[in-house]
């Protein structure tokens, strides 16, 4: 189905402090890693693209 990858930056330990992404051509899939069996957002690729663009620019400030 999808293939969840965690951030470099999930938190010590067994680093389930964050949320997985599984990208597809067409949309991405989020979920809290806490909680991977509740329910998934999923975002058309090119809304999620700006999320993550807007992101790195605001945390550049």
């Amino acid at each position: 189905m999808y293939s969840w990858r965690k951030s470099s930056y999930s938190g010590p330990g067994d680093g389930n402090e964050c949320v997985e992404i599984a990208p597809t051509p067409t949309h991405t899939a989020v979920r809290d890693s806490k909680a991977p069996a509740r329910a998934t957002l999923t975002f058309p690729a090119p809304a999620f693209s700006t999320f993550l663009e807007a992101l790195k620019s605001t945390s550049l400030r």
